[in-house]
Order: structure tokens, then sequence, then C-alpha cells
């Protein structure tokens, strides 16, 4: 969606919810990483690392950690969560819970169809990953597009201590790579929790926020995050 500063209220009531459901002192922090085309891979990934590292230099107990994002900042973050798997002391670096909204897990696949409701595009949605990655080769890289990864050995090494939150809509034209991605999560035995919204589009948490008329359609997506947190992070 571009600039963290676009989801400002987002993030604003997030941490209202947050209070309210028993947290003393929840903070976000929000990286505002390159856009393509300005900068293509490695540039975005080697920023969330950097961010990733800011953020346990402040919080020494890494289970009190909730990585996040949406679309393409949640390719990010899986992308992060198997780099960390590759490190010596990748036990130690994990964060407790990831909250995933609509992940764009696989940048190019065949199976991205266009739905009748979701306003992605498959066609465009190729073009962007194939800006990202630089290259055709690289679509085959992990750390590029988490999606092709199929080691079981590595997702589980790469899954936080409590597992994935994971909310998207089952109209979106990425619903059935992120459903094979569940699918491989279950199998090496990461614990996952589901939230597959009927009748909804890419991001829907985001969207309603902003394009609901009453309070609760407005946060029903973020009460339904911060539910998957209570549930994963001790308050």
């Amino acid at each position: 969606m571009g600039s963290s500063y676009f989801y400002l209220e987002f993030l604003v009531a997030w941490i209202s919810l947050l209070q309210q459901a028993g947290y003393r002192n929840p903070a976000i922090f929000a990286l505002e990483y390159t856009l393509v085309p300005d900068a293509a891979y490695p540039t975005q990934l080697e920023q969330t690392i950097s961010g990733y590292d800011y953020v346990r230099s402040i919080i020494e107990d890494t289970s009190r950690i909730c990585v996040g994002g949406d679309s393409a900042g949640a390719t990010l973050i899986l992308s992060l969560l198997l780099y960390i798997a590759k490190q010596k002391n990748y036990e130690k670096c994990k964060p407790g819970f990831a909250t995933l909204i609509s992940p764009w897990t696989t940048l190019f696949s065949t199976r991205n169809r266009n739905t009748a409701s979701d306003f992605l595009d498959s066609t465009s949605l190729h073009l962007y990953g194939r800006q990202y990655a630089g290259s055709v080769e690289q679509l085959d890289d992990p750390l590029v597009s988490p999606g092709v990864c199929k080691d079981i050995s590595w997702w589980a090494k790469a899954s936080p201590q409590r597992g994935y939150g994971v909310l998207y809509g089952s109209e979106e034209v990425l619903g059935p790579e992120l459903r094979d991605l569940i699918a491989l999560w279950r199998k090496s035995g990461c614990s996952v929790s589901v939230r597959e919204e009927p009748g909804a589009v890419h991001a829907w948490p985001v969207a309603t926020l902003f394009l609901s008329d009453t309070q609760p359609e407005r946060q029903k997506g973020l009460r339904d995050l911060v539910k998957l947190i209570k549930q994963a992070v001790e308050i």
C-alpha cells in the first residue's frame, strides 16, 4: 500500500485494542522500506532484517515480539523468518508469533487467478513480482518468493515460537498458493491459526477499516488479530 504512514489509523486502532485486551504497554515498530521500482531484492529484505535487529536490541526476550505485515509486507516477514532459520543461533532469534494478513507467498504462479470480487490483478502481480526479484531466475529463491520453499525442515526451523496467525479473504487472487503453504506449515508441525473471511478480498482487515460504515465492521479484522495475539503472547 506504500508508506507506513498510510497505515497510521490502522496501527493506532491496533494499539488501542491491544490495551483493551490487557497488554499494559504495547508498542508497534513500523518499517518504512524502499518500494519497487526504486529498489529491488535484496534491499527490502536487508531493511527488514535491520528493522528486526533493532527491535531485538530493545526487547531481550524475543518471545515477546510479534512480527507481522500484509500483502508484500507479509512476504518480507516470511523471507525474514526463512533467513533467521539459516543462522547459527536461530532459536534465540526467532520471534514469538507472526500475524500475516493476505501474504503474497509466491510472487509468480499460474495458480494466481483473477476473481470476480478481488481488486488484485494476476498479470500486474506477476509484473511487480519480476520487478522486485530483479530477474526471472531469482523467482525460484525462497528468500525472494517464500512460497517456492517446499522444505518442511526449513519451515519448521523458521516458524515463530508460537506459530502463525493468518487472516485472508476467500475471494483472494492469492488464495490457492496461500492455502498450500498453510497446509505445508501444518505438515511441518507448525502451529497455525487461520481465519478465512467468507466473500472477502485481499487484505480485508485493512480495507474494512477504511471502507466500512460502523465501528464494529471497521475493527472486525483488527479484533481478530488481537484475539490471535492474545492466544499466543502472554499479557
